[in-house]
């Protein structure tokens, strides 16, 4: 049987400046080979920032709780009575979930893991994961908590998958005085931390000031990034290799009533190889990529960073907008993408707090025009 504790947050409001600082000293040491311009930081809020979770539910008899494990270590279980990064609205839903299922046998019974997605403007779905399948009788129950809750349900098993009600939030961003409303998929990629977030938005929208013509996204996800910077631009285009994410996008698309931007389901790799004419795709089909002007590029990748192909591809444009989850991987990137351009802006984005992850931006102006 696995040892329990109580799991103890490191959370001190007051520590976190220091930490913060720690973070931007890193980058600046990391970068200094590259001369970048004074980092611009962009500090988060020291608690209730985090819009997503999830739980392990660890069951003693007919007292379940939520618990986690330090990495490394999965014998050690920690019970989680706070969770102060967390969202006030999922600090909230976890105690009510917890406290509607623990006398349910039918919802308590092999349901092994928990999983809320919350969004700034107050939305909420609530994720319950089983090692079981999921029947009429289950359904029954989760109907009467999903009215209880006054949020959507959705279980999840091996192969299954049953949606109450909706498998998405809404969320509502406020960015340089505008409202910009995106469908977050339950299961899909979504920014952890909202306020953050308006943050980067901002932080392009303003970079974008004084860059021409169109631009082109790589990894776009839900479109994000993409359209919140279309009144920036005369067209984008923008690609994801993800159907759920295209999705998403083709939905805030049309929430944000945005008619200059087209999202294409490639992968990075495949649109070099149709912007090349070396491979076509029906998945193009409409799409004239000549009568594009692609200016500027922004690249958002996972945290292998961009493969050789697609360095060299966004080489070819004249402002490259980086957006990195790992600061190892674009330095690397630097290192080629610094041959031909100068970094005009530099930024630190902390969109978690209290660990050792860095969000950083970086945009690149060709070197003759810098």
């Amino acid at each position: 049987m696995a040892d329990i504790k109580i799991y103890q947050h490191q959370v001190n409001p007051e520590q976190y400046p220091e930490l913060l600082e720690a973070k931007a000293q890193r980058l600046r040491q990391l970068f200094a080979q590259f001369q970048p311009p004074e980092l611009e930081v962009h500090g988060s809020a020291p608690q209730h920032f985090r819009l997503r979770a999830e739980f392990r539910l660890w069951h003693e008899g007919d007292r379940c709780f939520y618990a986690m494990s330090e990495p490394g270590d999965k014998n050690t279980k920690y019970e989680v009575k706070e969770f102060p990064i967390a969202s006030q609205l999922i600090h909230k839903l976890m105690a009510e979930v917890l406290d509607s299922i623990m006398p349910n046998e039918l919802l308590r019974r092999r349901l092994f893991q928990v999983e809320f997605l919350t969004t700034l403007s107050g939305d909420a779905v609530i994720t319950l994961i089983y090692h079981k399948q999921l029947d009429d009788e289950w359904q029954a129950e989760a109907e009467k908590l999903q009215q209880q809750l006054g949020f959507p349900i959705i279980g999840r098993a091996r192969k299954q998958k049953r949606v109450l009600e909706r498998d998405y939030v809404t969320e509502q961003l406020q960015v340089d005085g505008q409202t910009f409303s995106y469908r977050q998929i339950e299961g899909g990629f979504t920014q952890p931390n909202g306020e953050m977030n308006q943050q980067m938005l901002s932080w392009a929208r303003s970079v974008s000031e004084n860059f021409d013509g169109d631009l082109l996204e790589l990894y776009c996800g839900n479109g994000n990034f993409s359209i919140a910077l279309a009144d920036k631009y005369n067209k984008v285009l923008a690609t994801e290799i993800s159907k759920t994410s295209v999705y998403a996008a083709q939905e805030n698309i049309r929430a944000n009533n945005v008619d200059n931007l087209i999202i294409a389901r490639l992968s990075s790799e495949e649109f070099v190889q149709a912007l090349r004419g070396e491979r076509k795709f029906s998945r193009l089909d409409g799409v004239n990529l000549e009568d594009y002007q692609f200016n500027t590029v922004l690249v958002d990748p996972p945290r292998a960073g961009l493969d050789d192909e697609s360095v060299k591809q966004v080489q070819q444009y004249d402002h490259i907008i980086y957006i990195s989850c790992n600061p190892n991987t674009l330095q690397q990137n630097l290192e080629t993408l610094c041959q031909t351009h100068d970094i005009q802006r530099f930024a630190l984005f902390d969109q978690f707090p209290y660990t050792d992850h860095i969000e950083t931006g970086v945009v690149l102006v060709r070197k003759n025009q810098a």
